[in-house]
């Protein structure tokens, strides 16, 4: 640890509150870094030289200081921060008049330090932890022992099972402006109490973060409902803090070096293919085939192909009474019982209308490539 600049004007400005003196803060070179007097900053300090030299309090009389170079009367103290002097501080005025003042100004002195090592030390971490995850997500050919050894040191346990999620912030209902805040506030709920999580800030501009989720595996491998517990959890704390909200998706389970680089895919495919859904949480696992076919939403003309026969349907369904009957239709599996009841109409009323969109569509329900087709066209219309 060494003093610096912004550590001696905050003892500088701490202390002159509490004693009537000026009080000057020196480097280990005896260099003035901080002073109530700022017209001494950067001078050569021979007191402070000698306190270091000597290990000891220094007291420079009226009588003294004309002989000294860039003294005036005052007391010295050490600075010490593990059993290391790494500076000094020194009270303008007669020994005899400022001496009282010493411990209590070299007690705040030392306080100060150790909380801005504190600080320094946490903010290692936190931005370590940060390029740890990076690292993780990108797939980054950084070799396993390498990585070992840095979430060792961060005293993070690699070896167990994680899944990747992307969490994005949201505005309230007030549209409260996000700003970097909210994004820490988040990563505080993320990181306290579940402290194996690993959470890093992936977007200000996108209000999105990516938290690297241990996971129990099992045989069956491992259990959504149990993350869904653990989410509905966060978004409970969430809406206790009141100021803003929040939609995650939660990616899949890999094995290997690069597993959790897949995992992070996944989420981030998960949640763009939801964007225009409403709903909070979003696994990867319920929404596997258009994450698996996002590539192919990208080229424009597989897009128009595969959208012509819904295209048409929506032209002629201007109630959109069968664009619903449709949608019901699978999302009960195809179901006509279930269908009927969701809907609430007579099985002949749910067979008439899927005859009318076969007629439009020109395509065959009950022919399972036709059925795909049409399953795929509704997908796309989330994009």
């Amino acid at each position: 640890m060494q003093l610096n600049e912004t550590i001696a004007r905050q003892i500088v400005e701490r202390t002159m509150k509490i004693i009537p003196y000026s009080v000057n803060v020196m480097d280990e070179l005896g260099r003035i870094i901080g002073s109530g007097d700022p017209a001494r900053l950067s001078q050569r300090h021979e007191g402070a030289i000698l306190a270091i030299a000597e290990h000891r309090v220094v007291a420079i009389d009226s009588a003294t200081a004309e002989h000294l170079k860039g003294v005036k009367p005052g007391i010295n103290f050490p600075i010490i921060y593990q059993d290391r002097i790494i500076g000094t501080i020194g009270i303008s005025g007669e020994p005899d008049q400022v001496h009282q003042y010493g411990e209590l100004v070299k007690m705040t002195a030392e306080l100060i330090v150790e909380q801005a090592a504190l600080m320094s030390q946490v903010e290692w971490h936190k931005r370590h932890r940060e390029e740890l995850v990076m690292q993780l997500i990108q797939g980054a050919q950084t070799d396993n022992d390498a990585i070992r050894l840095i979430g060792e040191r961060l005293e993070l346990d690699l070896s167990k099972p994680r899944i990747a999620a992307i969490v994005q912030v949201m505005p309230d209902e007030n549209k409260t402006p996000l700003s970097l805040a909210h994004l820490q506030q988040l990563v505080h709920l993320l990181e306290f109490p579940e402290r194996d999580n690993l959470v890093g800030i992936l977007s200000v501009s996108a209000n999105e973060v990516v938290v690297l989720k241990p996971i129990e595996l099992s045989k069956n491998g491992w259990s959504i409902e149990n993350e869904r517990k653990r989410v509905t959890k966060l978004l409970k704390r969430v809406r206790q803090l009141g100021k803003f909200k929040i939609r995650i998706a939660l990616g899949d389970y890999f094995e290997g070096s690069d597993g959790l680089s897949k995992s992070y895919q996944t989420a981030k495919l998960t949640l763009e293919s939801v964007h225009s859904q409403n709903g909070e949480v979003f696994f990867y696992q319920n929404h596997r085939l258009p994450v698996l076919l996002s590539s192919l939403f990208e080229e424009s003309w597989k897009v128009e192909q595969l959208r012509e026969p819904f295209d048409l349907l929506m032209k002629q369904d201007t109630k959109g009474t069968l664009v619903k009957t449709l949608k019901a239709y699978f999302a009960q599996n195809c179901d006509a019982y279930q269908t009927s009841q969701l809907l609430h109409i007579h099985r002949n009323t749910l067979r008439y209308r899927l005859e009318q969109i076969e007629k439009i569509t020109k395509l065959n329900i009950n022919n399972l490539d036709d059925k795909l087709h049409l399953y795929l066209a509704l997908n796309l219309l989330r994009h």
